[in-house]
């Protein structure tokens, strides 16, 4: 589904198409890092976050300090959360300071421009390594020892059975080696 759809006659048809992209980057940011959250409102976190990496913060115009003060003005006296609604008036007053000099439909266009289709940046997130050193490490056909002992022949660890020598208490005498054959034993001599 393409998230914007411009056409130079149709004014409306591009502030539409601005706002279905500008609603998706809330909800990517909105379920940034929370596995319950349904994409419908959004944490300070969330927020300072698609700050940072929207590029809305510059150090100059607004700061860290600017967007918190507006989320906290935005939000409900006893909420934790903004809705998309208060999203956009929070954008509509950071635009003001962020583009001082130009208009404020322009200002709020400009604002706009900045985070469309944009999502969370994923700095600082370990990925994996494959890395021929890490594969044989990892590979368990290629151990030997008591090593080989510890994983069956899929390459599945045995778990405790694995790392410890298990005795079989079952029975008269522990360990007995013919044990469950006294049966088969004694009918097949009758």
């Amino acid at each position: 589904k393409p998230a914007k759809r411009l056409s130079d006659s149709n004014s409306e048809g591009a502030a539409a198409g601005e706002i279905s992209a500008l609603e998706e980057a809330f909800r990517k940011f909105a379920i940034h890092g929370d596995t319950r959250a349904t994409g419908k409102e959004m944490h300070g976190k969330n927020w300072s976050k698609l700050c940072k990496d929207c590029h809305i913060i510059d150090g100059k115009n607004v700061t860290t300090t600017d967007v918190d003060i507006v989320f906290s003005k935005i939000k409900g006296k006893s909420v934790r959360t903004i809705t998309f609604e208060q999203f956009k008036e929070a954008l509509q007053e950071l635009s003001k300071k962020r583009f001082k000099g130009k208009s404020d439909e322009e200002a709020l266009r400009e604002m706009y421009k900045l985070i469309e289709g944009k999502g969370p940046d994923l700095t600082g997130v370990t990925k994996t390594v494959a890395s021929p050193t890490v594969s044989r490490l990892t590979d368990t056909s290629k151990f030997t020892g008591s090593h080989k002992e510890r994983f069956d022949a899929s390459g599945k660890g045995k778990g405790r059975a694995g790392r410890e020598d298990l005795v079989d208490n079952s029975g008269y005498v522990s360990g007995y080696k013919h044990a469950g054959t006294y049966d088969h034993k004694v009918q097949g001599n009758k």
